[in-house]
């Protein structure tokens, strides 16, 4: 009886498993940057490699990061919302362009619109490893005091945008 009794508990425990997986977000990955400083950023501007883009340069003001590149497709598909969330002029948009050949960012943009206030260039993709960006698109949320409020992984839809990333900022930018 007891023979018949372990593969049938052991086959119970791994449905549950798998059941409780099957329901999980892939989108809801925890970060331990939440509610955390976020990492440092100071990297080259991608129109004017003389120039810093700072984490530090960006205290006192909510932003949001937004990890892409010229060669993902995700990114293009979340493009266009970025872009109808920079002619609102509610928050400063950062973009962190990551393993992308400058050439190749600049054409993207010139083709379907640059929403970003600042663009950081993230040649070898050393920034995105210390942000623990697992993937382009990423976007991130940061708060007045440099301390990370909201990560994002995959494309941002309009739902996203609207229903937590924009509230989120709004309430950010009410604090004092």
């Amino acid at each position: 009886m007891t023979r018949y009794l372990l593969p049938l508990g052991v086959f119970l425990l791994l449905a549950v498993f798998l059941g409780v997986g099957l329901k999980l977000n892939p989108r809801e990955v925890p970060s331990p940057f939440i509610d955390n400083p976020a990492p440092a950023l100071d990297l080259p501007g991608l129109y004017d490699a003389g120039t810093r883009v700072s984490g530090e340069a960006l205290r006192g003001k909510v932003w949001v990061l937004n990890v892409w590149a010229s060669w993902c497709l995700e990114c293009r598909r979340e493009h266009d919302l970025f872009n109808e969330l920079s002619k609102r002029r509610e928050v400063t948009l950062v973009g962190l362009n990551y393993k992308d050949p400058e050439a190749d960012a600049k054409r993207w943009l010139a083709e379907l619109g640059n929403p970003y206030t600042l663009i950081a260039v993230d040649r070898e993709g050393q920034t995105g490893i210390e942000w623990g960006v697992y993937g382009v698109p990423e976007t991130f949320v940061i708060d007045r005091d440099g301390v990370v409020r909201y990560k994002h992984i995959g494309a941002i839809d309009r739902q996203d945008m609207h229903e937590t990333i924009e509230p989120l900022v709004a309430r950010l930018e009410s604090e004092s």
